[in-house]
């Protein structure tokens, strides 16, 4: 049976509606959850006490396109730190927003360093790590207190490693009540969707309003987390933050994040994410950062900077040329983004094509906004150039890829310059 006439749907699905939260420092304002596009996140991994190089490594986080970068505050040197990293990065003209990641002792160091308090612009609160008995309660209330005293948002973040343990004991105690009880997974799932919305509502009954607080339940497994935030999201109307909690090393990390946060940012869940990467030694902490925008820009749910269209080669294209030009162009236009996104508005949505052959080279060009497509194995040396989906010239000899990036750049400036924008 042919079915016609009948539209092909594409694209995410609607963004749930849940309350917004407005992450502030100065006059920089970061809206995580309503209809506000997804938020890009990060986390340092320097010593917090290390003030200069914490700071250093925030503003490349930042530059990167994290929109806000969370530091580890864990003793008081990290406390005391956190105000001269907020001068440094003022220095240097970095206004985005710090966020204190706290566990164990962050009722003292908030009460014990007003300074760092009201220097951070976000708190990341552990519930299963405030406390234990009696002085649990004291010491989230205590948090809670000093976040409404500075009007700072909250992050309950509740991680199934470091589960509240008498939460998780009650939730049994019910299940085993059940004329047919769950099984311990599905428990643990309760247990930890329970304790992100009641330390919520406990937040709240503190006098914090709701448009402060932020939920996450990070979890390591791709499908406990489908459907641990699918639960959170039917029981709750407050802004979600998503990430494995423990991803893990390279491409592993890549795909288990992608795999998990693409099923549901796809049903409209997710306000803001970050991508737990471990990073090489050695490696470069902004991957983190250049991932998270990949998955949201692949799935059509942002813009951070042109897509280098590239094909995987095959024994048409035994030259290295394409790769290598493929690589060039796309590290050259995103280490033009800082700039060019002040000076160029709108050249985030150009595409570049880079192919290797002539089987879907000059098709793959035209559909770009610039295009070239390199000779395969045996071909003519010749490369054509596509612009808008006409063929503009053809490049020949040893500086082709000097010269289209020449051309790239010409493109930029005369499609996406003021006076192209005015014109």
């Amino acid at each position: 049976m042919v079915l016609a006439n009948l539209p092909i749907e594409s694209g995410p699905l609607s963004r749930r509606q849940n309350r917004s939260v407005t992450v502030r420092y100065g006059q920089r304002q970061v809206v995580v959850g309503g209809l506000a596009p997804v938020v890009v996140q990060s986390m340092t991994n320097t010593d917090t006490a290390d003030a200069i190089a914490t700071a250093i490594q925030v503003k490349d986080l930042a530059r990167a396109g994290s929109e806000l970068v969370r530091i580890t505050v864990n003793n008081p040197e990290a406390a005391a730190a956190v105000v001269t990293i907020r001068e440094q990065l003022d220095k240097m003209g970095v206004d985005v927003p710090l966020v204190g990641d706290f566990h164990y002792n962050g009722h003292k160091l908030l009460l014990d360093y007003p300074d760092c308090a009201q220097a951070l612009s976000k708190y990341r609160i552990n519930p299963g790590n405030v406390g234990q008995g009696a002085k649990r309660d004291t010491q989230f209330a205590q948090m809670i207190e000093v976040a409404c005293k500075y009007d700072k948002p909250v992050r309950i973040g509740v991680n199934w490693g470091s589960l509240d343990q008498a939460l998780l004991a009650r939730i049994m105690d019910e299940n085993a009540q059940r004329a047919q009880p769950w099984d311990a997974q599905s428990v643990m799932y309760e247990a930890l969707v329970t304790s992100a919305i009641e330390n919520a509502q406990r937040a709240e009954e503190l006098g914090l309003p709701g448009d402060k607080i932020i939920l996450s339940c990070k979890v390591s497994g791709v499908q406990d987390l489908i459907a641990v935030y699918r639960e959170l999201a039917r029981r709750s109307d407050y802004p979600l933050h998503l990430g494995l909690t423990e991803a893990g090393m390279g491409s592993k990390g890549i795909v288990a994040s992608t795999a998990a946060l693409s099923v549901l940012l796809q049903e409209g869940i997710g306000d803001t994410i970050r991508i737990s990467l471990t990073p090489e030694p050695g490696g470069d902490r902004t991957k983190e950062v250049v991932v998270a925008q990949e998955i949201l820009q692949t799935m059509g749910l942002r813009k951070f900077a042109p897509m280098v269209i590239a094909c995987p080669g095959c024994g048409r294209t035994t030259s290295t040329v394409f790769q290598e030009l493929a690589d060039k162009i796309q590290t050259y236009l995103r280490d033009q983004m800082p700039v060019w996104k002040k000076q160029y508005p709108g050249v985030e949505n150009m595409n570049v094509a880079v192919m290797g052959c002539i089987v879907n080279g000059p098709g793959e060009s035209k559909h770009a906004n610039i295009g070239i497509s390199l000779p395969g194995t045996g071909e003519s040396p010749a490369a054509p150039v596509f612009v808008d989906g006409e063929k503009k010239i053809t490049l020949r000899g040893e500086r082709i890829a000097e010269e289209f990036q020449a051309i790239v750049l010409d493109y930029v400036k005369t499609r996406y310059g003021k006076e192209a924008v005015q014109g």
